[in-house]
Order: C-alpha cells, then sequence, then structure tokens
C-alpha cells in the first residue's frame, strides 16, 4: 500500500505536469473538429460503396 510520502509525491508531480499542458486555442479546436468530420464521412462513404458492391458481388455468386 502507498505511503502518504508517496502519495504527496505523485500529486505533486501531477500538478508540476498539469502546469506544462498547453490546451489548443478556438481555432485549432475549430480546424481538428472539421478534420475529423470530414475524415469520418469520406471513411463512411467509402466503406458504403465497399459494401454496396461487395453486396452486389455475393449476390450474382448466389444467383446462380
Amino acid at each position: 500500500m502507498a505511503s502518504i510520502e508517496q502519495i504527496k509525491e505523485f500529486l505533486e508531480g501531477a500538478k508540476t505536469e498539469f502546469k506544462r499542458v498547453v490546451f489548443p486555442n478556438k481555432q485549432q479546436t475549430v480546424a481538428a473538429s472539421i478534420g475529423v468530420i470530414s475524415f469520418t464521412i469520406f471513411i463512411a462513404i467509402y466503406f458504403g460503396i465497399l459494401d454496396f458492391l461487395f453486396s452486389r458481388l455475393i449476390g450474382k455468386i448466389l444467383a446462380f
């Protein structure tokens, strides 16, 4: 079990590391969000097309 000193040392280290964190500004957040949403839409369309093509292919194979 951790001693009080170890817990105190951990919390002090966490506080020091938290001071180093740099949060993005609004412009960076919006740009990153647009990038993620665009990529997600692209991947959804890509997999939708693949699903459609494979469904048609399997349908033709099983239609014998």
